[in-house]
């Protein structure tokens, strides 16, 4: 069976993901899956993985996913029946009008198939961060000035991306990417790997990483986070994301993950703090992204947020008693104290 080519399409604002997936269809002469089919079933992943063989008369398809699909899994469950078909596109549509509200957006929807639910915002900006082209549309509106900050932030979040301006209803087409299940293609990775390089820049948007030795003492970053960063006291931070250490969780390394106004931490593994050569291990590497952002006014509070003097001293065992306002890691060796 020839292998066929898929372009898949994400994006949050239906009507605009949909209408450019209908044109993409029409330009290339490919069928269109719609995300409307696709939402009647448990897995809309699954069943685009499953359908689009009979779909590819012509070669190629084009599937139009509903908003609450993560990107990964996109790319994942394509590169698991290579032999049939190869996701050669995925294309985040993204309206530049609403980015910034959208960002900011707290809302949660549920996940097929479980009880869990996403930050509508998170979805949006890891659908951003994997694909493989980025359409802005709506943009026409935006000042000058606005427009310009807007792209230079999307080639900061997505710096592998390829970024384009829908232009009278004509979407050039991008080449095919080699579209694997890595996740170096987020502008955060790049950061912690001192490898970030956008290709477009702007004197609103920033980048920077952020390291420091000790852990965090939980209670005062949620002060920080609900009272300063969320506020916008230091700029707009759009995203953060990295690795942590918790005071009150110290065996744990977790995983940062924040866009707009919301905030996770899940642990991602664990290991013993008694040797003294671990504990100048224990630290934070997280990348900031953002506008207008005060850098050193940012970095002063995270390093306010980590343990002093005395509470460092006191060990790992005292550590364990600090207050921890954050819900606890079911996986975890510890629970908050």
């Amino acid at each position: 069976m020839e292998t066929i080519e898929i372009t898949a399409v994400v994006g949050a604002c239906a009507p605009e993901r949909r209408a450019f997936a209908q044109r993409r269809a029409t330009q290339i002469g490919a069928p269109l899956l719609t995300a409307a089919r696709l939402s009647a079933s448990a897995d809309p992943v699954l069943e685009a993985v499953t359908v689009a063989p009979w779909f590819g008369s012509s070669g190629a398809v084009v599937i139009e996913l509903p908003a609450d699909v993560r990107a990964t899994d996109v790319i994942r469950a394509f590169s698991e029946d290579s032999e049939r078909i190869r996701l050669t596109h995925l294309i985040c549509v993204v309206d530049a009008a609403h980015l910034l509200t959208d960002v900011m957006r707290d809302d949660y929807l549920p996940q097929r198939g479980d009880a869990l639910f996403v930050a509508r915002a998170e979805l949006l900006i890891t659908q951003m961060e994997h694909a493989s082209q980025i359409v802005l549309v709506n943009w026409e509106s935006q000042a000058t000035a606005q427009l310009a900050a807007l792209m230079a932030l999307v080639h900061h979040l997505a710096p592998r991306a390829r970024l384009r301006l829908q232009q009278d209803g004509s979407d050039p087409i991008a080449p095919p990417t080699a579209l694997s299940r890595s996740q170096d293609r987020a502008g955060w990775i790049a950061v912690l790997n001192d490898e970030l390089d956008p290709y477009m820049t702007d004197a609103r948007v920033t980048a920077f990483r952020y390291t420091h030795e000790r852990p965090l003492h939980a209670g005062r970053l949620q002060a920080l986070l609900d009272h300063r960063i969320e506020p916008g006291e230091f700029g707009f931070v759009v995203r953060s994301a990295g690795f942590c250490r918790l005071a009150s969780r110290p065996r744990t390394i977790a995983s940062w993950d924040h866009v707009g106004r919301v905030i996770s931490f899940e642990p991602i593994g664990a290991g013993g703090i008694s040797p003294a050569a671990e504990l100048l291990a224990i630290g934070q590497d997280l990348a900031f992204i953002g506008l207008d952002l005060d850098i050193a006014g940012i970095t002063a509070a995270l390093d306010a947020v980590a343990l002093t003097d005395v509470e460092f001293s006191a060990g790992p065992e005292a550590w364990l008693r600090l207050p921890d306002p954050f819900p606890e890691w079911v996986t975890a060796e510890e629970s908050p104290g």
